[in-house]
């Protein structure tokens, strides 16, 4: 048996659980994760990610040296012809192209010369083109203080809000929902207080699978505490055999079924009305909007029956704690921001939000999701959630900063899904991506890729070069959550320790102290001087960022040790606020805001008879960056395509057979699972596989109010295809291993 050396703790860097992991280390070498008994958040449990998806930091093909492209180190003008560089073959290697290939190999240099080159050609681009041309997308996976740092560059040095993370991607119409009608957008509550609940919804959320470790804590409440589940969600997840109600919604009809349930819940007198009374505004416009929404009326559009609506209704608005615990089924719509409104009107007709057991829970995708979005890793906000065309607001991060007045812009920036679009000559010219893979999590890919090829310069900073690393003119080597120090927030809002449990690997560094390096040269290049960019330790970034956020202004290093503090955190001695709103909402009273049903932007036809949805699996986790490169890898190699039955027995394909699936944006093969996981006339496909991406054919479309694509429904068509099909370089997104 090894005894290790020594054993580090830290947190999980997948999903937003936050798991507490201990790293066993022999040798600087990690040889086993456990995980303490003691957490509050996993109670020593795991999934098969946490436990065995570290070895990523091992594998091979991990890049630990700057990378540049030879155009670039050779003087030289940058090559045409460039889409033809990221052509790959059945196999994944790059197909050569003799008369452009040299000038775009990739060359290892040192880091003097990466930095220089970097720091050169953005400072030409921002003095040629102005702050418009500059865009940078932050990271979900990156840590508090290297996201603040960030969007600190962008904002101090070039002037501009184009600023943004995956948040767009994944729950930016429920950041906006919460916003309208509440004044804050994290989860009200804790995911362990699922124990105090006797009625819970999960909807939206593949739970068991996209949060694993929520998901048993949800298993337990209803086999130890009898609490009733009800689950609202186009598939028979694993959820539904713990489940007291299902209802298999068709995708993108949420937003009558949660009407139709408001109705029943206000026709039957089930209101909380000393809540409604003193805590909300709006309640009789919005009660008056409900006179369509019969449970009838949402049966005929939805599928759910009409009966199974009115028991879910009951359910919930009877109980004494009731919670609803929602994931990317409802935010990723062209009517997502709606259908997460939908929630929020359910929790103000019952008064089921300000208590403990009670509450509206957003289930946060990526480990610090939460936390780039509370560092003011968006267009719209600085950290702390402060608008950036605030007068006040912007004026004193001015003084923050050491900017002069009026120096910062007041003009909201480009979310995710607009910088791409506006790659182009007038538009934006220069992107910085940190850890963040569009080229796997677009929807529409064949677009995203033209959009690509039309950057001027492209910086990935990165641990391997990713789909979207591959269009990259300099590549600068960051280290994982095991290689540097900082803070993840997870979907409960706790703040909690990253450590670093070995030296960083080859030449690599942690992504603050990359963008500490840059920024000073950058400061040299526009002859400016704003706050100082010299931090010795993450922590000083940390509490520099909690000057102006008064969520995290009483969290310390040392006060997060050992567990972490849930925000906010308002003073030194404050000891977190597990359950909010228990006196108030931020925008004062809640607001009920009426909704409509808005079918999805693609509806099914006779040509594309089926409706796609996409998600994550157990054992993968978003664009596969990290565990296409691990062991979990062999347990699931391969993109696969549910099927019902029904469906697939009409359109002659078995289990195994490789299919082709085409929308009208784009066309992948790929293996068909027959499966009543799924439901008639419903398909999905995990998007973690470069070989056969899901986003190739999802839909563009996007809410008017989030700017969130529509990734959860489009239309497609599937039929047989022959064996040799499912290596189809056309398949095959630029893995940029060369």
């Amino acid at each position: 048996m090894i005894k290790p050396d020594r054993i580090v703790t830290t947190t999980c860097p997948y999903c937003g659980v936050g798991c507490n992991l201990k790293l066993h280390i022999k040798d600087d070498f990690i040889f086993k994760v456990t995980s303490p008994f003691d957490s509050p958040v996993n109670q020593g449990n795991l999934c098969v990610k946490g436990r065995f998806g570290y070895d990523f930091i091992y594998h091979p093909k991990r890049v630990t040296t700057p990378l540049a492209r030879r155009y670039l180190l050779e003087g030289k003008p940058k090559p045409e012809g460039r889409e033809q560089v990221f052509a790959v073959s059945t196999d994944g290697a790059p197909i050569p192209n003799s008369q452009i290939s040299n000038l775009w190999d990739w060359v290892e240099t040192d880091w003097e010369t990466a930095l220089n080159i970097t720091a050169d050609t953005l400072a030409r681009i921002y003095k040629r083109d102005g702050s418009d041309a500059m865009a940078v997308y932050c990271c979900a996976k990156a840590t508090n203080e290297d996201n603040y740092l960030l969007q600190k560059m962008w904002r101090a040095l070039f002037r501009t809000n184009n600023v943004d993370h995956c948040t767009r991607l994944c729950h930016a119409g429920s950041v906006v929902a919460l916003l309208q009608a509440l004044g804050t957008s994290a989860m009200s509550n804790t995911a362990s207080q699922v124990a105090l609940n006797d009625v819970f919804i999960v909807t939206g959320s593949n739970t068991g699978e996209n949060h694993p470790i929520i998901a048993l804590q949800m298993k337990e409440a209803v086999r130890q505490n009898g609490a009733k589940l009800i689950v609202i969600d186009p598939r028979r997840i694993d959820l539904v055999d713990f489940a007291e109600l299902w209802l298999p919604l068709k995708p993108g009809t949420n937003v009558p079924v949660f009407s139709a349930m408001a109705h029943v819940i206000v026709k039957e007198n089930l209101i909380n009305p000393d809540f409604i009374a003193n805590r909300t505004e709006g309640f009789n416009e919005f009660i008056e909007s409900l006179e369509k929404f019969t449970p009838e009326f949402a049966e005929e559009i939805s599928g759910a029956p009409a009966e199974d609506i009115r028991k879910a209704a009951r359910m919930y608005a009877k109980a004494n704690n009731a919670a609803i615990y929602w994931g990317m089924g409802i935010s990723q719509l062209s009517h997502g921001t709606a259908s997460a409104l939908g929630l929020v009107n359910l929790a103000l007709l019952t008064g089921h939000i300000g208590r403990d057991g009670t509450g509206l829970n957003p289930l946060r995708g990526q480990n610090n999701v939460q936390g780039a979005s509370d560092m003011g890793a968006m267009p719209f906000f600085y950290p702390g959630y402060q608008r950036v065309d605030n007068e006040e607001h912007a004026a004193k991060w001015e003084k923050l900063w050491n900017i002069e007045p009026n120096g910062l812009p007041r003009k909201l920036g480009l979310t995710t899904t607009e910088i791409l679009s506006h790659a182009h000559e007038g538009g934006v010219r220069a992107l910085f991506i940190m850890g963040e893979n569009p080229m796997m999590s677009e929807p529409n890919l064949n677009e995203t890729r033209k959009h690509m090829q039309e950057l001027e310069f492209l910086v990935s900073q990165d641990i391997f070069i990713n789909e979207s690393g591959a269009f990259a003119d300099v590549f600068l080597p960051a280290t994982p959550f095991a290689e540097k120090d900082g803070t993840f927030s997870n979907t409960d809002r706790r703040v909690q320790r990253v450590r670093t449990a070995q030296p960083p690997r080859g030449d690599s560094r942690p992504d603050w102290k990359i963008l500490c390096d840059l920024a000073l040269r950058l400061e040299s290049r526009l002859g400016v001087a704003t706050s100082h960019w010299a931090y010795s330790h993450p922590e000083e970034i940390l509490r520099e960022a909690a000057t102006l956020s008064k969520d995290y202004a009483g969290i310390t290093y040392e006060r997060i040790d050992k567990v972490g503090l849930i925000y906010p955190v308002p003073t030194l001695d404050h000891p977190g606020t597990p359950t909010l709103f228990k006196e108030s909402f931020p925008r004062g009273k809640g607001k009920f805001i009426s909704v409509d049903y808005v079918p999805v932007k693609e509806p099914v036809d006779d040509e594309y008879p089926f409706i796609l949805t996409t998600g994550r699996v157990l054992e993968h986790w978003h664009g596969g960056t990290m565990t296409r490169n691990s062991v979990v890898d062999e347990v699931y190699p391969e993109a696969r395509v549910e099927i019902h039955p029904a469906d697939a027995e009409m359109h002659g394909i078995a289990n195994n057979m490789p299919v082709h699936v085409t929308s009208r944006r784009g066309e992948i093969v790929l293996r068909a699972t027959v499966t009543e996981k799924t439901t008639v006339g419903v398909v999905f496909i995990p998007w973690h596989f470069h070989e056969a991406a899901a986003n190739l054919l999802t839909n563009d479309a996007l809410d008017p109010q989030a700017l969130i694509p529509e990734f959860k429904a489009c239309a497609v068509q599937v039929f047989p295809a022959r064996e040799g099909e499912l290596a189809n370089p056309e398949n095959v997104l630029a893995r940029g291993r060369y």
